[in-house]
């Protein structure tokens, strides 16, 4: 039976939102972008927000706007190495957010400001790691929605020369045979600490090509199976270019579902090295702490915190919120609070984090 919160947190929870709540997210990157075109952007974003407060409301509530919003622009920070900004102005309330994350240009007007407006605004990017395998090479790929291109090459080291007199000595088939089988095993395991460098370097999606002898070869060597979303065997030994991304295709067409697969991937790795928080209490206070690298929620998942077990996380959560706090959910601030530690937020589809119970945090590591 749900408890009934005390009356201050009731006053908090039911407070009116003072209209209107106006956002603003655009890139922003004053170490690469000329300031005179940020202020262009700037000047976009400003005119579209006087238009529609003219549009719908009235003069002095549209001066008022525009007066905390000019403030803001005068102040902003150009010395930042951040990517982008949200900027949020209400008749009661002020915020800048300079970020990791890259974002593509919007502003909404609204009642009231809602955080996950901001994650909805960042650019899709159809990033992908591919490592082909050969009996004599091995490439990785850098892909995207359009092209791939070779940012890594490796070729199979010579047995050393003890197995070559062998090989010259005592040549027959078993031998031989041994000897290739050491080689590749060899070859496998160099490409295999290669991929350490790689996925640190590059965290994308991975997808691994090659024949299905080298494929269950390399499957029975990796300490990196966990990380692959898919490995597609290819039954010939040479592949054009053009060839390699007809065979990607089918692989990379739903890319929501090889999204998905590879956070479920990156979050089975950070459980592995005990640096995942499961469910909304830990996820809080990890977030709290300044941890957090990268925050997964199922897309419609809520936290308002007003269930009987969730009370000790809300009194922890208002105290330092004056009676103006413009998020009302707790899922919300923990959002804001990753991105603003220069962190990441990824929606999934609901159920996919079932076993997370529908939100994971994974830590800096």
């Amino acid at each position: 039976m749900n408890r009934l919160l005390a009356p201050e947190f009731r006053e908090i929870i039911d407070v009116v939102h003072y209209r209107p709540a106006v956002s603003i997210m655009m890139p922003f990157e004053p170490k690469m972008i000329l300031k005179s075109d940020l202020h262009h952007c700037l000047k976009i974003a400003v005119d579209e927000v006087v238009r529609e407060l003219k549009k719908n409301y009235s003069m002095e509530m549209a001066n008022l706007i525009l007066l905390k919003l000019n403030i803001i622009i005068k102040n902003l920070n150009y010395n930042t190495h951040k990517s982008s900004i949200a900027i949020y102005v209400s008749p009661i309330f002020e915020k800048v957010l300079y970020l990791d994350i890259a974002v593509e240009q919007k502003t909404i007007i609204d009642e009231s400001f809602v955080i996950r407006d901001l994650i909805y605004s960042k650019k899709l990017f159809h990033k992908y790691l591919v490592l082909l395998i050969r009996e004599n090479e091995s490439h990785i790929y850098l892909g995207n929605s359009s092209s791939l291109v070779r940012i890594v090459s490796n070729t199979p080291e010579s047995v050393n020369s003890n197995s070559k007199d062998l090989t010259n000595n005592f040549f027959n088939f078993s031998v031989s045979s041994s000897l290739k089988e050491i080689e590749t095993e060899k070859f496998l395991r160099r490409i295999d600490n290669s991929l350490n460098i790689i996925l640190q370097a590059y965290q994308l999606p991975l997808f691994i090509m090659g024949s299905r002898k080298l494929l269950g070869h390399f499957k029975s060597i990796s300490k990196h199976l966990g990380m692959v979303v898919d490995f597609i065997p290819l039954n010939f030994a040479e592949i054009s270019y053009e060839g390699l991304k007809e065979v990607l295709l089918p692989s990379i067409l739903d890319w929501k579902k090889v999204k998905q697969k590879d956070i479920l991937n990156r979050l089975d790795q950070a459980a592995s090295k005990n640096k995942l928080a499961i469910g909304m209490t830990n996820v809080w206070r990890e977030a709290m702490k300044r941890k957090g690298r990268l925050l997964v929620i199922e897309k419609n998942f809520k936290y308002t915190a007003q269930l009987g077990n969730g009370k000790d996380l809300l009194e922890e959560l208002l105290k330092p919120y004056n009676k103006f706090s413009y998020i009302r959910d707790a899922v919300d601030d923990v959002m804001e609070k990753v991105l603003e530690n220069g962190g990441d937020v990824e929606f999934v589809d609901a159920e996919v984090l079932k076993d997370y119970q529908h939100i994971a945090l994974i830590d800096f590591f």
